[in-house]
């Protein structure tokens, strides 16, 4: 791979069946998509372009060769979409189920890339588009799943949920965002994609940037059906928000100044700011309150 005077990036990510993803309601198509979109994600949230993915797959015998084709289908329409070259991998056979992983390769001149550790004190945090739909779509599939369960000829009626159930099973990464903070001519101090969730995640900028955080309740951008679907299920909506995970949306810090920048960017939402690591790192609630951040996101070793 020659990337002349740009630098490259890396990414993979492992998914398997039962822990990441459950066949009963995710399409393999849709499995594909998501795969190469997760971890495409992660070479966006460098501020760099993917350009690259390896694709590797192992499967039991209860896969027919058809299915494998509709998995390859939706790596194939991502790939597209997204402007990536499919330039290898490996397939073998798994004792039981199935196990995908996906290595995406990206490119970015040295000046651009935007690294974790980089928010300084009186940062503005910032968040793309809204987020906690994802899980929410997650807690309506499996709903669904239980009902189906227990009764095989009920057909759930979804339409309420469309927007949460394709956040979860058809994310997109957010690939307009690089070339949208060139335009507004900002550069994030710090970035990171929101995959475990957003307090996770901003744990992660903090203790890598050796500052704290105040986050703010009232400032976190939440879709009208969130804010439906958890009022059905008797959840707090900030919860899901903050712990969710699998947005794919990009969170990332700015200097103050560039504020006057942003400020009117419909994609874009200030969430809070950095302060000094003494600070610590808090939520502030709608009622003023302050909470310690804690991150109970998706947590890949914790044991149940």
């Amino acid at each position: 791979l020659d990337f002349g005077n740009k630098k490259a990036v890396v990414s993979t990510d492992l998914l398997i069946e039962g822990v990441h993803f459950d066949l009963s309601y995710m399409p393999l198509k849709h499995l594909g998509y998501k795969a190469v979109v997760a971890n495409l994600s992660d070479i966006y949230a460098m501020n760099a372009t993917p350009t690259q993915i390896t694709v590797s797959i192992a499967v039991s015998n209860r896969f027919p060769v058809e299915a494998l084709e509709e998995l390859f289908a939706g790596i194939a329409l991502a790939a597209e979409i997204y402007k990536v070259d499919v330039v290898g991998g490996d397939t073998t056979s798994s004792q039981k189920g199935m196990i995908l992983s996906i290595t995406a390769i990206g490119q970015a001149h040295k000046t651009e890339i935007v690294y974790r550790n980089g928010a300084k004190d009186t940062n503005l945090i910032v968040v793309t588009g809204d987020i906690g739909a994802a899980y929410m779509g997650l807690q309506v599939l499996e709903r669904e799943k239980q009902v189906f369960q227990v009764n095989p000829n009920n057909q759930p009626d979804l339409e309420p949920y469309t927007y949460l159930i394709e956040r979860q099973l058809k994310p997109e990464a957010r690939k307009d965002i690089k070339e949208l903070l060139e335009k507004l001519e900002v550069k994030p101090t710090s970035m990171i994609d929101i995959s475990d969730g957003l307090s996770s995640e901003l744990m992660h900028i903090c203790k890598q940037s050796q500052v704290g955080c105040n986050l703010y309740e009232e400032k976190i951008p939440l879709d009208p059906q969130l804010i439906n679907a958890c009022e059905e299920f008797n959840i707090d909506s900030t919860t899901i928000a903050i712990n969710g995970g699998e947005d794919y949306e990009l969170l990332f810090t700015i200097k103050l100044e560039d504020y006057e920048k942003i400020k009117a960017n419909p994609n874009l939402t200030v969430i809070g700011h950095i302060v000094p690591e003494i600070e610590g790192m808090h939520l502030i609630t709608r009622s003023n309150t302050k909470i310690a951040l804690k991150a109970k996101g998706w947590n890949a070793l914790k044991q149940e």
